[in-house]
């Protein structure tokens, strides 16, 4: 493996086993095969009343391979590495691949669309500093606890957690790629609580981050979660009508990323996108963009090529407004008579399907706080759950939570009501602020939407 990979002894050599795959594909029968293969060690603590109630540790190695047999494909996974397994393995893809439906968009890229130049020390995709041992992780989840704990009016907190992942990665195809990186991933978060009986109210924070380094302290954590918890205490309902609503920068990447989803390749070709025609038209205000960039060091969303072997780009997803493109692996992008963009994601139990990585959305110049002031009367929301979206039509309807604004001014915590609209509508109207955290793998400030329909009392 090149560039960063990470000296895991137990790990077992995710090149050869590739390359292993590929030769009993072949002599299997295949006319052409990919094989990935992943494994990794996940650690993660748990503590609760000041003492550990759970640790959680799992290593181990996945394998995955596709087969194609004309236009025929079949994909086949497992974590047994023995040479009888993958022989077997082999021989049972294919014979599932000679009874599979036939694909006329089915089949690995050609050789000149493939990768052939990364550079994975700029990417920084993994800390090169030890794993963390158990009792660390413990220690950072007891002071995000403690932390919480020690703001007044929190009565207990629900969950305090830290963890830790280390990921490698391989991917080989008979037409030539080969290349591999490894990941890792360190978090904390907690969980607190405020109030009793029926008027308990709950709210989190967390961090999670490439780099360990790079993470925000427990401490600051808890207590965020803590001052967040109380300041949903004693919520109510406003008067049922049509509302500018603010969605706070913790949630307003959700809005996007139903924008996002509209425009994925996969659901395009099915015709099952609001966004099915507006390629070309405005979709968020002018000057507004939507950039994907898959090659910010240190972002969990970065990759130096995709599951097929294409390379990886900076590319706008909207520009100025405008909806420049779809989110396109190979077979949608056969299917759809267009380009692949290199966003093809997979496991190793499951064929390539479109994804997008790191997100970015034009900020503001206008703080929250200036945002709030102009809404006059509304809604910040902060926390949302369930959603009814029609994926054909655009309309959207969501349970929400968060803050009453009166006269420009929080007046006091709202829970319990539905937010509802059009999402074509409401993300070409938007007002983004300047808040966004440039470490996330989607940076979105806080959005305010005019007129949005609430329902409370």
């Amino acid at each position: 493996m090149d560039g960063t990979e990470r000296n895991h002894p137990a790990a077992k050599d995710l090149q050869s086993l590739t390359a292993q795959l590929l030769e009993a594909a072949r002599k299997a029968g295949a006319d052409s095969a990919d094989a990935i293969a992943i494994d990794g060690t996940s650690l993660s603590i748990d503590v609760r009343a000041g003492a550990l109630e759970q640790a959680e540790r799992s290593e181990g190695t996945d394998i995955g391979l596709r087969v194609l047999i004309g236009q025929r494909s079949a994909v086949v996974s497992t974590s047994d590495v023995k040479p009888a397994t993958l022989t077997a393995m082999a021989e049972r893809a294919v014979a599932m691949a000679r009874e599979a439906p036939e694909d006329p968009y089915a089949g690995l890229a050609d050789p000149s669309q493939l990768a052939t130049d990364w550079d994975l020390e700029a990417l920084e995709l993994a800390d090169p500093a030890a794993d963390p041992a158990p009792d660390a992780l413990q220690r950072d989840a007891l002071e995000a606890e403690a932390a919480a704990l020690a703001v007044e009016g929190v009565t207990q907190v629900q969950s305090a957690s830290a963890s830790y992942d280390a990921q490698r990665v391989f991917l080989a195809a008979s037409n030539g790629f080969a290349g591999g990186y490894a990941r890792t991933a360190r978090s904390t978060s907690c969980v607190a609580i405020a109030g009793t009986g029926l008027g308990m109210e709950r709210d989190y924070d967390g961090d999670s981050r490439t780099f360990q380094s790079d993470l925000r302290s427990p401490a600051e954590i808890g207590h965020r979660a803590a001052t967040r918890a109380l300041d949903r205490l004693n919520p109510r309902k406003p008067k049922t009508g049509a509302y500018p609503v603010l969605f706070d920068e913790r949630i307003a990447s959700s809005l996007i990323g139903h924008l996002v989803a509209a425009a994925n390749g996969g659901a395009v070709a099915r015709g099952g996108s609001w966004l099915r025609d507006a390629l070309g038209e405005p979709v968020l205000p002018d000057g507004i963009s939507l950039i994907e960039d898959p090659h910010r060091p240190r972002i969990s969303g970065s990759r130096p090529f995709d599951a097929e072997g294409l390379p990886t780009r900076r590319r706008a997803l909207v520009e100025g407004g405008v909806l420049k493109g779809w989110t396109l692996d190979l077979a949608n992008a056969r299917k759809l008579g267009m380009a692949p963009t290199g966003n093809a994601a997979r496991g190793t139990s499951s064929g390539p399907s479109p994804t997008v990585w790191n997100l970015e959305l034009t900020q503001g110049d206008k703080s929250p706080q200036q945002l709030i002031a102009e809404m006059g009367r509304g809604l910040i929301v902060t926390s949302m759950i369930g959603a009814t979206i029609n994926p054909n039509t655009g309309d959207y309807s969501r349970g929400a939570a968060g803050w009453w604004v009166e006269n420009g001014e929080i007046a006091y915590p709202v829970s319990g009501v539905t937010i509802a609209g059009n999402l074509r509508q409401m993300l070409r109207s938007m007002v983004p602020s300047n808040d966004a955290r440039p470490w996330l793998s989607r940076v979105v400030p806080s959005l305010l939407v005019e007129g949005l329909t609430l329902a409370g009392e």
